[in-house]
């Protein structure tokens, strides 16, 4: 369980990294790093997609998954959970007469919060690591996240380092989950799994970049459907 140990040291010492340089960074660079950001996982996502066994399965996969994401509203349902916990922990904050927040603070630190913990990126990798050893993706999204907490948290502080404690459970959680899985999967379906996560990292880098804004969370039930419509198209197809 190499890549969320890594992801999640990368996210502190981009947390401390941030803290300490405070306003030292340059804005111009602040917004250029997420580009070049969204550019690799654009870039990573072609080289999974390239892995590909069987097209249909996959493509069936992402079509129901989209579907189905679409059909019980999953993005829209996550931000109405965050702004019920924005909403939340700013009146506690006043009611507690406490000194109020920096404008933006709940708002930018839930963002990132689910940048971190439930990106596709962060599922994916977390998955993908379990079923075939490989932490490439969660290395690379630790690479992301250095440079990415570090600019939040010349704004945030330190509170962003908080945010390693649910990504590490998360991720560690999907990794054992697909441990579990592994001695039922094929190299074929992992293979499948694979170009179907790069879909996901592809649209995902896209989103980042601000060149269409997917709605990745929609997507990733594709991730859960994909090997078992490989295993059948490879059972009654061939």
């Amino acid at each position: 369980m190499l890549g969320p140990w890594i992801n999640s040291g990368a996210l502190l010492l981009g947390g401390a990294l941030g803290t300490l340089l405070g306003k030292v960074i340059p804005k111009r660079v602040r917004e250029a790093l997420p580009l070049s950001c969204g550019l690799m996982s654009i870039g990573i996502g072609t080289i999974m997609l390239n892995k590909v066994q069987t097209i249909p399965p996959v493509a069936m996969a992402l079509l129901a998954g989209a579907f189905l994401g679409e059909l019980l509203y999953l993005e829209k349902r996550l931000e109405t959970g965050i702004n019920w916990i924005q909403e939340r922990i700013t009146s506690r904050t006043q009611s507690a007469g406490a000194k109020p927040l920096p404008q933006g603070f709940i708002l930018k630190f839930v963002t990132i919060l689910v940048l971190f913990c439930i990106s596709g990126m962060g599922i994916f990798g977390s998955m993908q690591e379990g079923i075939s050893g490989d932490a490439t993706v969660l290395i690379t999204k630790s690479i992301l996240d250095l440079f990415t907490a570090t600019i939040f948290a010349t704004e945030l502080g330190l509170a962003v380092i908080l945010i390693a404690i649910p990504q590490i459970v998360i991720q560690s959680t999907l990794f054992f989950a697909a441990v579990l899985l592994l001695p039922l999967l094929t190299p074929t379906m992992q293979a499948d799994f694979s170009a179907c996560g790069g879909i996901v990292m592809l649209a995902t880098g896209l989103r980042i970049c601000g060149i269409k804004i997917f709605p990745i969370v929609n997507m990733l039930p594709a991730l859960i459907l994909v090997m078992p419509l490989s295993a059948l198209w490879a059972h009654f197809v061939g």
